[in-house]
C-alpha cells in the first residue's frame, strides 16, 4: 500500500511561545560557526509561497510523489503541464532580504554552512556558496532512464515548442514550481523526453514519498556535527528530512534557534523561537551586528 507524504503534524503537550527577542540569534552569530536550516518560509518574500505556513500551498494542493510520477504517464503529463507553467513565474524570482542577509552572514564568516530545503537557488542567487540543497533543485533536470542531467531553461524550450498554444490561467503556484491547474486544463499537453536515450525526464527534486541520497544526508549531519549552533529560518520542520538535523544538534548539545513565525516541530529542542518575518528579524540583526547586507 502506498503511504501518503507526511503533510502536517499535531503539537503533542506545552511548547514554548515565540519571542520576538532577537538577541540570542545575534550572540550566535557573533560567536560564529552557525550551521543555517532553511525552509520555504525564507522565500515567501520573493513570491513563492511556502507549504504550511497561513494560506500555505498544502491547504489546497497535494505535492506529486515519486511513486505517482514514475507509475503514472497521466500523472507525469499532469505534473509536467503544471510545472510548466510554475517554472514561467518560478523561474524569475529573485533572492530577497533574508537571503540578501545570510550571504552577507556567510562573506563575514560567520556561517559554518547552509543547507536548504529549498528547490529554487535563490540562496545561490544572493551569493551564499557551497549550499547543500538538500531536496535537490527545480534548475536541473534528471533522465530516470540514462542518468543525464541538463538544464530546466533548455527544458522549458522545449516544451514551449512542443506546446505552442498552452497558456492556461493558474489558480496558484506552490513551492515546489507548480502551478494549480485543472485536469481539463492539463488535458493535450505533450511531454518530452530525454535527448540523449528517450527516457523519462524528472526535475532534480526529491519528490514527497522519495529519500535524500544517503550521503547528501551524511553530508549534512557532518555539518551539524562541525557547527557551534543551528539556525533554523522559515521551516515549521515537519517532515524528518530536516528535523532529524535540529534533533542531532539537540542530542550533541548544540543551540538549536528558530526564526519561523509558527510553531515548529522542532520547537521542543530549541533554545528559542523568534515569530518574525524573516526578512525584517535578519535585516535587524545584521544591524546590530554592523553588517551591510544591501
Amino acid at each position: 500500500m502506498r503511504m501518503r507524504p507526511t503533510l502536517s503534524w499535531t503539537p503533542a503537550g506545552d511548547l514554548m511561545p515565540g519571542t520576538t527577542d532577537l538577541e540570542p540569534v545575534a550572540d550566535a552569530l557573533r560567536t560564529g560557526g552557525v550551521l543555517v536550516l532553511s525552509g520555504a518560509g525564507l522565500s515567501t518574500e520573493s513570491g513563492i509561497p511556502d507549504y504550511r505556513g497561513e494560506g500555505g500551498s498544502l491547504s489546497r494542493h497535494t505535492p506529486m510523489t515519486y511513486q505517482d510520477f514514475t507509475a503514472d504517464a497521466q500523472a507525469r503529463r499532469r505534473y509536467w503541464a503544471r510545472s510548466h507553467l510554475g517554472w514561467r513565474t518560478f523561474g524569475r524570482a529573485r533572492p530577497n532580504a533574508g537571503h540578501q542577509t545570510v550571504a552577507a552572514f556567510g562573506r563575514h564568516g560567520l556561517l559554518s554552512g547552509v543547507i536548504t530545503q529549498n528547490v529554487d537557488g535563490l540562496h545561490q542567487a544572493a551569493g551564499s556558496e557551497d549550499v547543500v540543497e538538500l531536496h535537490g533543485t527545480l534548475t536541473r533536470v534528471l533522465c530516470l532512464s540514462c542518468g543525464a542531467f541538463s538544464s530546466r531553461r533548455e527544458l522549458a524550450l522545449r516544451l514551449e515548442e512542443a506546446n505552442p498554444a498552452f497558456a492556461p490561467v493558474a489558480a496558484g503556484i506552490n513551492p515546489d514550481g507548480d502551478a494549480d491547474l485543472t485536469d481539463d486544463q492539463v488535458e493535450g499537453f505533450r511531454v518530452v523526453s530525454c535527448t540523449d536515450c528517450g527516457g523519462t525526464l524528472k526535475p532534480d527534486v526529491v519528490f514527497f514519498g522519495e529519500t535524500v541520497p544517503p550521503q547528501r544526508v551524511e553530508h549534512c549531519r557532518e555539518l551539524v556535527r562541525a557547527a557551534t549552533s543551528v539556525l533554523v529560518l522559515g521551516s515549521s520542520l515537519t517532515v524528518m528530512s530536516g528535523l532529524r538535523f535540529v534533533r542531532q544538534a539537540a542530542k550533541e548539545g548544540k543551540p538549536v534557534l528558530i526564526v519561523n513565525r509558527d510553531r515548529t516541530r522542532g520547537d521542543q529542542h530549541a533554545l528559542t523561537r523568534v515569530s518574525l518575518p524573516l526578512g525584517t528579524a535578519l535585516g535587524t540583526v545584521a544591524h546590530r551586528l554592523g553588517i551591510d547586507w544591501s
